[in-house]
């Protein structure tokens, strides 16, 4: 993972060799250009975080380099080289968009200094430009696969209208996320967007806190209050765990859905209401509907448009992506900067099947850059039962391959389990034989046989 993308422009090669030298060892990906013609081309074609431009040039000058690179590329950090004694030279390029200057001969540690600096303001300006944008595209959302790019896709379609939308998947997965965007790509971007967890509201709220109540409607209605749906008026309501929704409450939802209107507790006055509703949940509400625990008719008016996020095993190619990604935004709030995971580290979380989705890989990764000692995360930082549940996923890979009968497979992986479980319950009991046995529901004797099989290595005690 790289930190910034620097080009360097001087006509010099033993200079173009010790910066990118230097700046290499920055961790930043760096390019050069030996005049200003080639420099104007590669601008042209890519975006730089920081360029460093010898203001002597053959050819097209540093100047004139300078006014067309400030152009073509506005995000760009500009800073000048110039000779030493020559600081007029840097002021008129200052003056004309330069952001700072440096003079030969080079000072090393001023010169990282400079550098690190200038990849900051970079970096503060592209997101400043692109805050909405990359705030939004959340890191849930992240990837290529076409998985993802199917509910982007459907994102994309369900904004520009109004009906109401489903979204299914698992926890963890970024549902919220997707209400939001759907949201903030539709024409009520600039209304109230209301989230509600309909499963974290106690029965004896859910009507005032969904439609309001009128002062006096019970003990502690001090005053009106609106409820959820007058909030979102004009914008989104989302309906968080749908089906964890009272079943009572169920029809009152659809009455607002199908009249477009609620009426506050205690109130006999009818409030007229605008509201987009997207509701989610991580139940099959199909089945809950045939089980008469969700209203058939209320399912129906829900899932219009439905969407489904689907879960990170089922687009495992975009791990590495994620991880960069969550790795750079890690990098801000804790000033750990890993460059990146091991192949050895990938290979285990691509194994994994992560039943808490992109949720639970960030606090993996969290975790994993806490422990790190180095540049890279290895699997050393990754909790036990994740290196555990990829050995038993790799070890049922290698058992399709290999052809093995039901038989010797279910022993060879229960053999394993068994070890794992055995080595743990050991060093958790300190190397203490007869806690471990005691612990396992086995014999002392017993667990010295297996230990033996298994050829565990014991803790000393």
């Amino acid at each position: 993972m790289k930190y910034g993308r620097i080009l360097i422009v001087d006509d010099e090669p033993q200079i173009l060799k010790l910066l990118s030298k230097l700046l290499s060892s920055l961790n930043c990906e760096v390019s050069t250009a030996g005049n200003g013609e080639l420099a104007l081309e590669m601008i042209g074609k890519e975006h730089f975080d920081l360029i460093l431009l010898d203001l002597r040039l053959p050819g097209l000058s540093g100047i004139e380099v300078l006014k067309e690179a400030r152009s073509k590329s506005p995000a760009s950090t500009i800073v000048v080289i110039t000779a030493y004694g020559s600081v007029d030279n840097a002021i008129q390029a200052m003056k004309l968009g330069a952001d700072d200057f440096l003079q030969k001969p080079f000072d090393l540690e001023q010169l990282r200094m400079l550098v690190r600096r200038a990849l900051e303001r970079s970096e503060a300006l592209k997101e400043s430009a692109d805050e909405k944008a990359l705030k939004a595209l959340g890191y849930e959302l992240i990837g290529n696969s076409r998985a993802i790019q199917e509910v982007k896709n459907m994102i994309e379609r369900v904004a520009r209208v109004r009906s109401t939308v489903l979204i299914t998947g698992e926890t963890g997965t970024g549902k919220e996320m997707v209400a939001r965007l759907i949201h903030q790509f539709s024409d009520r971007a600039d209304n109230p967007f209301i989230a509600v967890n309909c499963a974290a509201i106690p029965g004896t709220l859910l009507e005032s806190q969904f439609f309001g109540h009128i002062k006096g409607a019970f003990t502690d209605a001090i005053e009106d209050k609106a409820g959820f749906f007058e909030e979102a008026n004009k914008g989104t309501i989302f309906l968080d765990e749908i089906g964890d929704l009272d079943f009572n409450l169920q029809a009152k939802i659809l009455r607002v859905l199908q009249e477009g209107e609620i009426t506050r507790v205690g109130s006999a006055r009818s409030i007229p209401v605008d509201v987009r509703v997207i509701a989610a949940t991580n139940r099959n509400l199909r089945q809950m509907v045939e089980e008469k625990r969700f209203r058939q008719d209320l399912y129906y008016r829900l899932s219009v448009l439905p969407i489904y996020v689907p879960a990170l095993r089922e687009h495992r190619e975009d791990l590495p992506l994620l991880i960069n990604h969550i790795l750079n935004k890690l990098a801000k709030t804790t000033g750990h900067k890993i460059t990146g995971v091991s192949p050895e580290y990938l290979e285990i979380l691509k194994q994994y099947d992560f039943p808490g989705n992109v949720r639970e890989l960030e606090n993996i990764i969290e975790r994993s850059v806490l422990l790190a000692t180095g540049n890279l995360l290895s699997p050393d930082t990754l909790p036990s039962e994740v290196i555990e549940s990829a050995e038993v996923a790799e070890l049922v890979k290698k058992t399709v391959e290999n052809g093995l009968s039901l038989k010797k497979a279910k022993a060879r992986i229960t053999e394993r389990i068994e070890s794992k479980l055995i080595e743990r319950v050991i060093k958790e009991c300190n190397g203490n034989y007869s806690l471990a046995a005691k612990k396992l529901g086995i014999s002392r004797s017993a667990l010295y046989y297996k230990v033996k099989q298994y050829k565990i290595v014991i803790p000393e005690s």
